[in-house]
């Protein structure tokens, strides 16, 4: 039931599955006329690397006691989240065209008991990270072996909860669990180091008593070898910095505060345009 059937990863299979990733999160946001583009872009090459390469799961039993959970704490990316449960087979595809729809099983942010794979309801920023915490926690005692992977947002930083469950994880030694810092330096108001700066991010994890690395957040190799350094490491919850780019791979999304959330659907023209944008990157 393990994920990856090879010592290391396809990387061009890899890099293929986040560009087809990428086209279902414009498609459904583009529909949907609402939601967190910019965010999800940026995220999507470390869902795709653990979703192809590195969770132990199985998608026909979304419920299997000893699989590996993963918790999106930055629940409004959840487009990103559910583009990769959708190709994993979790749910039929048709749903992503749903999104945000009143009956929908995909709302806005993740909902454990409405979404097959969502291991952890979020939305409110922090939280997600303090539950994720307490997974971890809960498997060290049950002596279970499986591994909580979790995905904050740079200004989900700003968070003070994020820091009570980081002296947690470190009281309690949680080695199971590896954070991921997608840190695209924007959020919804503007830069996230002018608006209350969480940097320097890689120290301050340090400074909690996790084992950190910093890495290009969209670089899979690099996302394989902290991965693997992490699961080497024992005694110490771990933290991967990823140095990313808020709208990854559509040009004239990247690095745009705009990018941040949609406020209508697209037109076909539009769509058309994003899409073509992510086939000549």
């Amino acid at each position: 039931m393990t994920t990856a059937d090879r010592d290391t990863p396809d990387y061009e299979q890899l890099h293929g599955q986040a560009l087809l990733l990428r086209k279902d999160i414009i498609r459904m946001l583009g529909i949907a006329g609402s939601g967190h583009p910019g965010g999800s872009l940026s995220a999507i090459d470390y869902i795709t690397y653990l979703y192809w390469f590195r969770l132990r799961i199985d998608p026909a039993h979304p419920d299997w006691a000893d699989r590996d959970r993963f918790v999106l704490s930055k629940g409004h990316c959840a487009p990103a989240w559910y583009v990769a449960l959708a190709a994993r087979g979790y749910f039929p595809r048709a749903w992503l065209w749903t999104l945000r729809d009143i009956d929908s099983r995909l709302q806005g942010h993740p909902d454990m008991l409405k979404t097959p794979g969502v291991d952890m309801t979020s939305g409110s920023l922090g939280q997600g990270f303090s539950a994720a915490t307490g997974i971890a926690l809960g498997g060290k005692l049950q002596q279970q072996d499986f591994r909580v992977y979790v995905m904050l947002s740079d200004a989900e930083l700003q968070e003070g909860i994020v820091w009570e469950a980081a002296m947690a994880a470190s009281h309690y030694t949680l080695d199971n669990l590896i954070v991921f810092v997608d840190d695209n330096k924007l959020q919804t108001d503007g830069f996230t180091a002018d608006i209350m700066s969480p940097n320097p991010i890689a120290e301050k994890w340090r400074a909690f008593g996790f084992e950190t690395y910093e890495i290009n957040g969209h670089d899979l190799a690099q996302i394989h070898d902290a991965v693997e350094r992490c699961q080497a490491r024992e005694g110490r919850p771990h933290a991967i910095v990823g140095d990313t780019i808020k709208g990854k791979g559509v040009p004239s999304l990247e690095n745009q505060v705009d990018s941040h959330s949609l406020s209508k659907p697209l037109t076909e023209a539009e769509m058309a345009h994003l899409l073509a944008e992510l086939e000549g990157g």
